[in-house]
């Protein structure tokens, strides 16, 4: 089947004007009139292209000095995303988006540029599979200028449990163990399998078997690095970005996560990618998570301010003056990252971010301070006590949900720890322990996905 040419180019013809400019000059009494043809409109810029493949979404950021006007459409057989840019000239750095597309990215098979036409470029993006795409523009923030933001969803994406049981990370591959993890096998702490659950009451005894079969209740923990793709979050003096190193500690924490019996891990994200924060609560609530633990790495104006905190939410306010500053800094992220105001399901985000219990609150702080006090024994602490602001990553109803800032970013010496792989490795092994001490002493309740 032959392909339209999407990609055509027209010759650029000179632009006609009804308007003229004219000036009567007098020179030795003879009357001179000049006409000159108006100055032609200045073609946008483009200042970079960026792209973040990730198997939630792909994203292409067009990054210029003025906003962009944009329409798009589909084509099928084969499936191809059109996209007209008005107001644009075709420049070298908007054909580098070509040579960005990596043979991995799980929706674009590759992109073709070209001028469409006078002021007019034309992207044609050959695709993977149906997607459905969202373009949008972002007003200048930070050291951001205008974005032109092209968002590419799958339109049948995989059930979340069912992606990660592709990937092997929603299986039980270790020995059952009756016992919830705990610091101590002596802390009192009732079977894993909860008895209110109907699977736990069925349990067969296997006639080969002197012991009766165990029902595991696997116990599903959600990590959350921070920021990522178009946030890098806070930026150290030697230029150390707070996405990645939070990405690097939670990996090593989902390694040592998965370690234990009966416990498994579900990221927020796993590469460098932005993820909405109302679409990290949705995440950690369709995998049923019993916690929810965001990871982040402080700053502050002054290079001085050093230590880690945990945080919880607060339905009262913040309990400092610096927590709401971060609170606020946090909640920005979505701003810096790029949500598309039109589409976002703002009601669906605000019965989330509404539904937060004292319940949940409560529960949060015992694990906050479980958490907190094996921290302390690795670095020093900004406070001695939890803290509480209005963070809205934490605000899922039904998980208990902390936020740690593993250190200042600012700060130059503790800067250096987090890009070290053994404070890092540290940072990990405290909040595991604070983790499991949580659970010694807070079995966590029945859910309906048992493994």
């Amino acid at each position: 089947m032959s392909r339209p040419s999407e990609l055509r180019t027209e010759p650029v013809k000179p632009a006609a004007s009804s308007r003229t400019r004219r000036a009567v000059l007098k020179a030795g009494g003879t009357l001179l009139l000049s006409v000159f043809a108006p100055l032609p409109a200045r073609a946008a810029q483009i200042l970079a292209v960026r792209v973040w493949p990730a198997e939630d979404y792909t994203r292409v950021t067009l990054e210029n000095d003025s906003n962009l006007k944009a329409s798009h459409f589909i084509v099928k057989d084969p499936e191809r995303l059109v996209v007209d840019i008005e107001g644009l000239e075709l420049n070298p750095t908007l054909k580098q988006l070509v040579a960005k597309i990596e043979p991995n990215d799980p929706y674009i098979r590759n992109v073709r540029v070209g001028q469409n036409r006078p002021n007019v470029v034309r992207l044609v993006f050959d695709l993977k599979e149906e997607v459905n795409p969202q373009v949008f523009t972002l007003a200048p923030i930070g050291e951001y200028r205008h974005r032109l933001i092209f968002d590419l969803y799958p339109v049948n994406p995989p059930d979340p449990i069912a992606a990660l049981i592709a990937k092997g990370e929603w299986g039980n591959d270790k020995p059952a163990d009756p016992t919830p993890p705990g610091a101590d096998a002596r802390t009192e702490a009732p079977p894993a399998a909860t008895a209110t659950h109907p699977e736990a009451q069925t349990a067969k005894t296997d006639p080969r078997e002197d012991k009766p079969a165990v029902l595991t209740r696997m116990i599903t923990i959600a990590l959350d690095p921070g920021h990522g793709g178009e946030d890098p979050g806070a930026i150290g003096r030697a230029g150390s970005r707070e996405k990645d190193v939070v990405l690097s500690i939670a990996k090593r924490l989902k390694g040592k996560i998965e370690g234990q019996p009966n416990m498994r891990v579900m990221l927020t994200r796993d590469a460098d990618y932005f993820v909405p924060l109302h679409v990290r609560v949705q995440k950690a609530r369709k995998v049923q998570a019993d916690l929810f633990v965001s990871i982040h790495a402080d700053a502050w104006i002054e290079s001085t301010a050093r230590g880690s905190s945990v945080f919880v939410l607060s339905e009262k306010g913040a309990s400092s003056t610096a927590a709401r500053w971060l609170a606020n800094k946090e909640n920005a992220a979505d701003l810096i990252g790029g949500v598309n105001i039109k589409v976002h399901d703002r009601q669906l985000a605000r019965v989330l971010l509404d539904l937060s219990t004292t319940a949940q609150i409560n529960d949060s702080l015992k694990l906050a301070k479980a958490v907190l006090g094996e921290i302390g024994g690795i670095n020093r602490l900004h406070k001695a006590a939890v803290e509480q602001a209005g963070f809205a990553v934490l605000k899922a109803p039904d998980i208990p949900s902390i936020l740690i800032e593993t250190a200042f970013i600012s700060n130059p010496e503790e800067e250096a720890k987090l890009t070290d792989d053994a404070y890092q490795d540290k940072m990990a092994d405290a909040v595991l322990k604070g983790i499991r001490k949580y659970f010694a002493k807070n079995p966590p309740l029945a859910k309906n996905r048992m493994t």
